[in-house]
């Protein structure tokens, strides 16, 4: 199950440049496309508003 972006995301940019396989939109609020994402957990432990989970 790929990573989700929920409404806490601040779309402060953090996330992307962590991400490996740049699974990751702009946007107001951010999001992953789940076809890209490779559950690596990166994204989610980059954030710090603990916006991306499962």
């Amino acid at each position: 199950m790929a990573y989700v972006i929920g409404d806490d995301c601040v779309a402060c940019g953090t996330c992307i440049d962590e991400c490996p396989v740049g699974a990751i939109s702009e946007g107001d609020i951010y999001s992953i496309n789940p076809d890209e994402c490779t559950e690596c957990g990166t994204c989610a432990d980059a954030c710090p508003s603990g916006a991306i989970s499962k």
